[in-house]
């Protein structure tokens, strides 16, 4: 009987840990090391992962045959993981931080999450931009052209976020005092955190970006074993660096950065073993003017989402500043945890669905599309209930998790944790809805979908509501905008299935 854990062999010359590190009989370059560490990388993954080869087997055939629900589960559930644990990294920060260090540092890693979210965007500027030139030549086996993208989306994404992060670090002061409003009895949390997450960006940009590569590269188990491995990671790392070393707000942003550069080397690594044929070569990385913009048109739109979330995050939490000061912030930096929790799920979801969709109506099989399209909606709007009613029947727990200690801050968390979640059962069909129109190729209503919600409604609401109820204005401001986003949606939602519907008859009966 073959044993299921395969354990590396080192008797092959090319693992043998003497032959590596045997530097008498080979030329010292930068390719030899990267090489070398691409050997260990994959002895490491041979342990843990199964044997992959570079050529794709997608059996696309399927997704027109088989029955929805069992290709929603297969397509959605690595998704959801990958999902779920890349929003691992700051939630865990919060929780240790808020239990061993202090709750004004859970306000402290709120207020300067614009930064953070920025330096993602420059990621997806150039990550998701790069995999679609990536896909589309790598399906049209021009290899040189798919290393010359590899070699373009490296460089670029050094340099994009390196200038998010020079500036960032020449104007820290004006940054965190002036544009994000950050308080006298949280800026040393704050600055502390930043300046060493700073320190690291680079190998957050990088990361992410290259990993989009292996998902299309035909590994989406090693792309999201990529993101448990950085989580994991700063997941043990957190507790002794704020606890047994005592460092504090510090120790959980050195966690942070530590854990994404392994993130890294283990993305580098991939490149660098047998798993692919593909590598990153040093002429590839000289940037081509028209490439390099070819590259950021593509991946304009999700920077610009990202980028502009950035920027209602600046607006709420100067508007929490005003109203409800530090506690305020904190309150909603833990609400916000919570809520990035039951919301991955549905993104890791609608990732899911999105090629079912697709794929049927391509195929002209609308039937299948209106299938796919209302399980999604229904998986999603039972998970969001099943939260909505932990959270409303058990919200002392959810605020316990990052400070369990009576006082203004548990009253504040529970009442405004009450307050943000009050229209949650309708979000899952909501953000599926938005999807759906960018399955069909339509990106327009899909965007408009989008926006509403967590932009178009809800800054005006973020406004206006405080100056009418206080505070407590800026929570319900959440509801009001997923109930006016849901209204919407309907009215968008139920013309295009009437029109599906009507095709979709009109082709059994011919």
């Amino acid at each position: 009987m073959v044993n299921p854990i395969r354990t590396p062999s080192f008797e092959h010359p090319y693992y043998n840990l003497g032959n590596i590190f045997n530097l008498r009989h080979r030329p010292f370059s930068i390719t030899f090391l990267m090489r070398q560490y691409g050997a260990l990388t994959l002895s490491l993954g041979e342990a843990i992962l199964p044997p992959m080869t570079h050529k794709l087997t997608p059996a696309t055939d399927r997704i027109g045959t088989e029955k929805i629900s069992a290709l929603l589960f297969n397509f959605s559930v690595p998704a959801i993981i990958g999902m779920v644990v890349n929003a691992l990294y700051n939630i865990v920060d919060r929780i240790y931080v808020g239990q061993g260090v202090d709750p004004l540092g859970i306000a402290g890693i709120t207020m300067v999450m614009p930064v953070m979210m920025l330096m993602m965007a420059a990621s997806m500027l150039i990550g998701i931009g790069a995999n679609a030139l990536f896909s589309i030549y790598l399906g049209e086996g021009r290899r040189e052209e798919v290393e010359r993208i590899m070699g373009h989306a490296f460089a670029l994404l050094f340099l994009v976020p390196a200038v998010v992060i020079l500036l960032s670090l020449l104007f820290l002061d004006t940054l965190l005092r002036d544009i994000l409003k950050v308080s006298e009895a949280v800026l040393p949390y704050a600055k502390t955190y930043l300046q060493i997450i700073l320190y690291g960006g680079i190998f957050s940009a990088m990361g992410p970006g290259i990993n989009h590569f292996i998902r299309s590269d035909g590994h989406p188990k090693t792309s999201m074993f990529t993101q448990i491995l950085g989580a994991v990671i700063n997941i043990i790392l957190d507790p002794i660096f704020i606890f047994v070393l005592d460092w504090g707000i510090a120790g959980a942003a050195w966690a942070t950065i530590l854990s994404q550069f392994i993130s890294f080397l283990w993305v580098i690594g991939y490149f660098n073993s047998r798993w692919t044929k593909l590598r990153f070569r040093i002429r590839s990385m000289k940037l081509e003017l028209l490439l390099s913009l070819r590259i950021m048109a593509i991946g304009f739109a999700p920077f610009a989402m990202q980028a502009a979330i950035g920027l209602v995050n600046v607006i709420l939490n100067r508007t929490l500043d005003q109203y409800g000061g530090d506690m305020a912030v904190t309150s909603m930096g833990i609400v916000y945890s919570i809520l990035v929790i039951i919301i991955m799920p549905l993104q890791g979801l609608n990732q899911g669905v999105q090629p079912i969709i697709g794929y049927n109506y391509g195929a002209k099989k609308y039937h299948r599309v209106i299938q796919a399209y209302k399980l999604a909606v229904l998986w999603a709007t039972l998970f969001v209930v099943a939260g909505f009613v932990l959270i409303q029947g058990f919200p002392r727990f959810f605020i316990a998790i990052f400070r369990n200690e009576e006082g203004e801050l548990m009253q504040m968390g529970i009442r405004s944790l009450r307050a943000c979640t009050l229209c949650l059962p309708l979000i899952g069909f909501q953000i599926i809805s938005a999807q759906f129109f960018q399955a069909l190729g339509k990106p327009l209503p899909g965007t408009v979908l989008s926006l509403s919600r967590q932009i178009l409604l809800f800054i005006p609401l973020v406004l206006i509501l405080p100056r009418l109820f206080g505070v407590y204005g800026i929570f319900f401001a959440m509801p009001a905008a997923d109930l006016g986003a849901s209204l919407l949606a309907v009215l968008m939602i139920g013309q295009e299935l009437r029109s599906l519907n009507q095709v979709s008859s009109k082709a059994v009966a011919d």
